[in-house]
């Protein structure tokens, strides 16, 4: 039974990943989108928030993304003095969504991906081999 916990637990490490992995894509698509308008904001960089909770009928402690929050940090500025949405000195607002910070974010939720995954496996492999050793 411990082994079917300890593969419950990583299976939801693995969702909250794949969410925090769905989250940074998005981010990084929106990269350089601009307002339409100077009376608008540009995209606002979004952060996945990660919860604990009690799963009663494993008797153990799951993660989950409970939600996805706005980053507050300020916007950047570009000078673009043509574009629709430039203000009075010719600044475009521009998101605040760093790549390589987006790409350093991602790397990191793939690789606890992997460990959650590597998780399973070996939990998998286990259980085979007491299953094998029991039916000597």
């Amino acid at each position: 039974m411990e082994m079917m916990k300890s593969m419950l637990v990583a299976a939801s490490g693995m969702r909250a990943q794949a969410e925090r992995m769905r989250v940074i894509a998005e981010n990084l698509a929106n990269a350089s989108s601009t307002a339409e308008t100077k009376d608008q904001d540009p995209y606002r960089r979004q952060v996945p928030v990660f919860s604990t909770e009690l799963d009663r009928e494993i008797g153990a402690e799951t993660v989950k993304v409970s939600g996805v929050v706005e980053d507050q940090t300020p916007f950047r500025e570009e000078y673009m003095p043509g574009h629709p949405a430039a203000d009075a000195r010719g600044y475009v607002r521009m998101p605040n969504v760093n790549s390589l910070v987006e790409m350093m974010d991602m790397r990191e939720a793939q690789r606890a991906y992997e460990a959650n995954l590597s998780v399973i496996d070996n939990s998998r492999a286990m259980m085979a081999r007491t299953l094998d050793i029991l039916k000597r």
